[in-house]
């Protein structure tokens, strides 16, 4: 104990990085290069996956590859269930997140050097799996760096947050021209070496982190090792059979991975809301967390969809024309990013000035997804339209109401599940959270196997109207869902 303090004590004199302790910069840096791999490797993935061989992609049906980036994504955020559980029972966060590391660039790797779809198999399960272990710990790790008293807390976890979206915006930049230019397999490569810059800046750093980075918080018993080698291989071999009598399939991989979300999420809920160990307030706020969860689930269905629909979209509709040169398509998915960095500090302020007078979490979630709806309604002006007929302004002003949206659904709501969580659950509590990122993403995929280019307007108008419905019914129930908060807000 007196060693912990004393790393928080010179923790809390370090300033060197922007104000902040030393070591944050290395895991903003490794935060950083892990988002740039993985944001630009997703920019060029779909149409790897549908774009003809002459063209370099693998000519897969675009129905069927919509569905896989949302199965994929979907399994990105079920494996941060598994990160977190190696974190807390066999290695600590800190070693979870290193090793974590080597597996994405392993994936990127694959995906850079092994034909056909062998390669895009391999390398997406080792980037799903690598990125749900990074994504589960890199935040706990960073909240090590800090004492309980530290004022410094919520600028270094925005100085992290700046890290992510800065390799958001990079990434996609970078593997767009090199797929442009010299083909998708030189883009994979490029995500490679950005995770490659990323290891080893952490590699270098990692030394430096306090102890309770490492701490295993709950040790699993080594006479249940065997148990828990016998369930993985268990699990893996009923997948590997699963898949070669064809009952897991390219074409419903997404409906599998909405399904297993589903069970999992329902299956949390249930363990939590009927244990013996949680008070009735507990139990009540556990409940009122369930509204948030489906209209959790909606957001991210239609928002997640930049990297499905809106890339089609982007291939087919939009003019990417700027004075004679042609825009790479991939190059959309960095606008989002860097309506973030510019407003994620302003809707912070916002929040901290109203103080008590902010929204409460019903609110700012039904507002998020009523504006979400208006996003999808924003297409119809241009739906249906001629080829390339879109202005690019039009997407730009679609995606600044995209991030209006999350700002209003995403920072708030792993927030209010942390509020909301029972003590003895909290780990589990952040876990339906990331179910519920999970469920929408793999949704976002499924939901885009209907998105005809020929006729875009039902496929706008239905969407956009469900996500509008569903933010008005939780916001007329936002004061039956406040009072089962118990004071939560």
């Amino acid at each position: 104990m007196s060693t912990l303090r004393g790393e928080r004590a010179r923790g809390d004199k370090d300033t060197r990085f922007f104000g902040q302790p030393w070591e944050l910069a290395h895991i903003f840096g490794v935060e950083m290069w892990e988002r740039f791999s993985f944001y630009g490797m997703q920019g060029i993935l779909l149409i790897y996956m549908y774009f003809s061989v002459a063209e370099g992609g693998l000519g897969i049906d675009k129905g069927v590859a919509t569905g896989i980036v949302g199965a994929y994504g979907g399994t990105v955020y079920l494996a941060t269930i598994l990160g977190a559980w190696l974190a807390d029972r066999l290695l600590g966060s800190e070693r979870v997140l290193y090793f974590s590391a080597w597996v994405i660039m392993a994936g990127h790797i694959a995906l850079a050097v092994l034909p056909n779809v062998w390669g895009l198999g391999v390398g997406l399960i080792l980037v799903a799996v690598g990125s749900g272990g990074l994504k589960a710990n890199a935040t706990a790790v960073v909240g090590t760096l800090y004492g309980p008293k530290d004022v410094r807390r919520d600028a270094g976890f925005s100085l992290f947050y700046l890290g992510i979206n800065l390799g958001a915006f990079l990434g996609p930049l970078i593997t767009g021209i090199l797929q442009d230019r010299v083909g998708f397999h030189w883009a994979f490569g490029a995500a490679a070496i950005g995770m490659a810059l990323g290891l080893i800046q952490y590699s270098f750093g990692r030394k430096q982190l306090p102890e309770s980075a490492k701490v295993v918080a709950n040790p699993l018993p080594k006479n249940r090792y065997a148990m828990w080698i016998g369930i993985a291989a268990a699990g893996i071999l009923l997948i590997v059979v699963l898949v070669l009598t064809g009952v897991i399939r390219a074409d419903n991989l997404s409906g599998v991975v909405i399904l297993i979300t589903l069970l999992a999420a329902i299956a949390f809920f249930f363990v939590i809301i009927s244990s013996k160990q949680i008070s009735s307030d507990s139990r009540s706020r556990v409940v009122a967390f369930i509204p948030l969860f489906i209209v959790n689930v909606g957001f991210w269905s239609l928002y997640q969809q930049q990297f499905t629909v809106l890339t089609i979209y982007s291939d087919e509709r939009l003019n990417r024309d700027i004075l004679g040169w042609t825009m790479p398509i991939s190059w959309i998915n960095s606008i989002a990013p860097i309506f973030v960095i510019l407003l994620s500090g302003t809707f912070a302020a916002i929040w901290t000035k109203l103080g008590d007078k902010a929204p409460s979490a019903p609110v700012k979630f039904s507002l998020g997804a009523m504006i979400m709806g208006l996003a999808f309604l924003l297409f119809l002006p241009w739906a249906n339209g001629a080829p390339n007929s879109t202005p690019l302004l039009a997407i730009v002003l679609i995606l600044f109401v995209f991030t209006v949206a999350e700002l209003f659904i995403s920072p708030p709501g792993l927030s209010v599940t942390t509020k909301l969580a029972p003590e003895k659950f909290h780990t589990q509590m952040v876990s339906l959270y990331f179910l519920s990122v999970a469920l929408g993403t793999a949704i976002a995929g499924w939901l885009a196997q209907y998105y005809d280019p020929s006729n875009e307007v039902p496929y706008f108008t239905i969407l956009g109207a469900i996500a509008i419905v569903m933010g008005l019914a939780l916001l007329a129930a936002a004061k039956p869902v406040l009072a089962l908060m118990k004071g939560v807000r």
